[in-house]
Formats: structure tokens, sequence, C-alpha cells
């Protein structure tokens, strides 16, 4: 008799669990919303699309707002898809993250304005007059030489993405097989500071050694920055001292986009 009881008892217990996890199931996947913008498809969480009361997408899914299905009953929103990720990640994030370049302000601030996030809208705009000012400023690089070997080569531009440019160039020369690269250079938002370079008297841009390796000289630095803002739209303002004949010989160089 105890045994049927105590047998009856896990049965009851094993279904009662099974009852409890396929609610739990259910409840999960009732949590999940498909959306279909503009022919792209994204799959969130209802408390994700809920975030913001009174946005657009908080009046679809609790209903106070009609909106189309597409064919396999997911909510249609004839909206840019392609934009609508940045929206999603905002509701994700609760901030505006933006890929490096982006350029689309304008739509994305009118993509914000439909989805009813203020928020969202007012921080697009912000970074998009930021952007204009940017543009509307002149862009300065000096490059100057001390000729003081404490000292070094000093690089500086009021671009930040400028110098983060030199930097990496710069790192990316000193792998290739150069010896007496500066150990030590100093770099902040605006200025690259070298020390304990090796100079060079014959105006060489590498010199080779006896062993095929080539040491790092002032003029390689100099030149690397120079080629480099040519590349990125800098002209050459002003060069002093250059009567060697060369600009990488130059005491200063001054460059303006």
């Amino acid at each position: 008799m105890d045994r049927k009881t105590n047998r009856r008892e896990k049965e009851y217990e094993e279904k009662h669990s099974n009852s409890e996890g396929c609610d739990a199931d259910k409840d999960y996947k009732t949590s999940l919303i498909t959306l279909n913008v503009g022919g792209y498809l994204y799959i969130t969480q209802k408390q994700t699309l809920t975030k913001y009361p009174d946005s657009f997408l908080e009046g679809v899914i609790n209903g106070k707002i009609m909106c189309p299905l597409d064919t396999d009953g997911h909510f249609f929103i004839d909206r840019d898809g392609l934009l609508f990720r940045h929206i999603l990640n905002f509701l994700r994030n609760g901030e505006l993250l933006l890929p490096e370049g982006f350029r689309e302000n304008q739509l994305l601030a009118q993509e914000a304005e439909f989805f009813q996030l203020k928020v969202l809208s007012d921080a697009v705009k912000s970074r998009w007059e930021k952007e204009q000012l940017a543009c509307r400023e002149t862009t300065f690089l000096e490059i100057t030489d001390s000729h003081d070997r404490s000292q070094g080569l000093r690089i500086f531009c009021n671009a930040p993405d400028f110098i983060a440019k030199i930097k990496s160039r710069i790192v990316l020369v000193s792998k290739s097989r150069l010896d007496g690269f500066p150990e030590e250079f100093a770099v902040s938002s605006n200025i690259i500071q070298f020390k304990y370079f090796i100079k060079s008297e014959n105006g060489t841009r590498l010199v080779l050694k006896e062993d095929n390796t080539f040491v790092c000289t002032l003029e390689t630095l100099k030149f690397e920055a120079i080629m480099m803002a040519l590349k990125c739209g800098f002209r050459l303002l002003t060069s002093l001292d250059c009567s060697k004949g060369s600009i990488v010989h130059s005491d200063a160089l001054h460059f303006i986009k």
C-alpha cells in the first residue's frame, strides 16, 4: 500500500513539474516578438519594445495602435528596415551607439520621430549638430623637430581621429624589421610626442645596416606623418628652415584642411 502511495506521489510530482516547465516555456515564447520592418525581420523581447511608454512600438505591442500583419502573422511596419537596427539597439542599451562613419543622421532622426522616441530623436539631432560644427572648423596639423634628443618629434593636430591614424601607421611601420624605433612616445587626444629616436645625417628615409635590418630615423617618422597628412587631404601651409631642399628636413611643417 505504501509503495503504491509513494509511486502515485512521485508521478504527481513529475506531472506537476512538467506542467510548470511547459507553462514557463510558453510564457517565454509569448514574450518574444517578431517584427517585419520594411521586409527585415527582427526578433526581440516584449519588454524591450515596451520600454518607453507612449512610444509607437509600445502602443502596437499593447494593442493601443492597430498594426497590419504580414503573411506569417508578424507585425508589419512600413519603415526603413536597415535603420531599425539602430532603433532596436537604442531600446536595448538605453543610449545612442552608432558605427564609426555613420552619415544617415537625418534619416535616423526621422525614424526616431515616427517611432515616437523623443529621447533618441534629441540624441541624434545633437550628434548631427556636433558633426556639422566640426566640419566647419579648420583642421590644423603641425609637425615640429626641436633638435633635442630628449624632446624628439612632436605632431600636433586638432583632430583626434587623425592622431589615432598617425599612431596606427607608425606602429605598423615599426613592425617592418625596424631596429632603433623609439621605445617611448606619448600620445594624447591631439599630440604625439616622440622621444629617444635616432637622427640621420645623410637624409635617407631608412638606413640599411650590415645585418640587413633597418634603423628608424627622425626622417622616417616625419616622412610617414607627411604622407599620411597628404593622403588625408591636408595641404602644406608653411615650412620653416627648409634650406636643405626637402620638407623632411624642415624644423616645422604646418598643414591645414
